[in-house]
């Protein structure tokens, strides 16, 4: 069995995907196999993928479901891999050539069961770290305490054993709404540290309609999907600071479901109060950018 499951949710990026697929035929290790979650594709991502496979260059399995979201793509992933680690790599992304060798090795010499995972950095395609690098005293942490305790900041990669992962509860599906931010590093926080690593594990391009281009949209498309995220906030973020900002945003998207016993479905009620008026604010700002948004975007269209 190999060591390393690289799996992609992938929907609608037959016109980019390749690239993933070649920087993995240029892996120095070839202990790993990528597992594609096709999230219900419509274009010509199903023969792309199946004339890889009959490539037979590198080990691939291809799994199709009904379009619900990323996050269930990663749902349907971790119910399927089995390999003691796992990464994931967005269908818009790639991996350096020595990735998959770097990651192995450095989870032989230092992993062990204490860990989730490694956690490592992200690149542009013009080779710029994203973000800032981890200090370099710092080899051990968790996700959550990245930026208020190290002040690290941007994407990084992390890689997680799967033993872990398959603890977890899967991302709630929400009717009509297609969008969860990814909590489960927070969650995972609580018993596991990551191992730290000033190494690039993945080169990020984002695409024009990605989640991460268009977040002003996602909150009013996914309401309930980021309501429910910000009260696993509110539960596993370690700092007052961070619970509060949870607060703010589990506010906004609950103006924007029409909820009104948010305060009573609240974990932290008391902050949640207090976080009222700045909640209405940031509702207001979301509409606004929201707005800006679509306008640039029939512009530029």
């Amino acid at each position: 069995m190999k060591t390393l499951t690289i799996f992609t949710p992938t929907y609608n990026r037959a016109y980019c995907l390749h690239l993933c697929y070649e920087s993995l035929l240029r892996q120095t290790s070839n202990d790993f196999e990528w597992l594609i979650v096709d999230d219900g594709s419509t274009d010509t991502t199903k023969e792309l993928v199946q004339g890889w496979i009959n490539e037979n260059k590198i080990p691939i399995r291809y799994s199709y479901k009904i379009n619900q979201g990323m996050h269930s793509g990663h749902n349907a992933a971790y119910s399927q891999i089995s390999t003691e680690l796992n990464v994931c790599v967005d269908s818009d992304d790639y991996m350096p050539d020595d990735a998959v060798e770097k990651i192995i090795a450095l989870w032989r010499k230092y992993g062990s069961d204490k860990y989730a995972g490694l956690i490592g950095l992200d690149e542009t395609i013009n080779k710029t770290i994203i973000g800032t690098k981890f200090p370099d005293d710092v080899k051990e942490c968790t996700y959550g305490e990245l930026k208020p305790k190290y002040g690290v900041v941007g994407d990084k990669k992390i890689i997680y054993r799967t033993e872990v992962v398959k603890q977890l509860e899967p991302y709630p599906i929400f009717e009509g709404e297609k969008f969860v931010p990814l909590y489960f590093p927070i969650v995972i926080d609580k018993e596991y540290k990551l191992l730290s690593f000033n190494e690039v594990f993945c080169t990020v391009d984002y695409q024009l309609d990605g989640s991460t281009l268009n977040i002003y949209n996602q909150y009013f498309k996914n309401p309930k999907g980021f309501s429910f995220s910000r009260k696993i906030e509110m539960i596993y973020l370690p700092f007052t600071s961070q619970k509060i900002k949870s607060c703010i945003h589990y506010v906004a998207t609950s103006i924007m479901t029409k909820n009104f016993g948010f305060l009573k479905e609240s974990p932290k009620k008391i902050f949640t109060f207090l976080a009222i008026p700045f909640g209405i604010a940031f509702y207001i700002y979301l509409l606004k950018k929201k707005n800006k948004t679509r306008d640039i975007t029939k512009y530029v269209s």
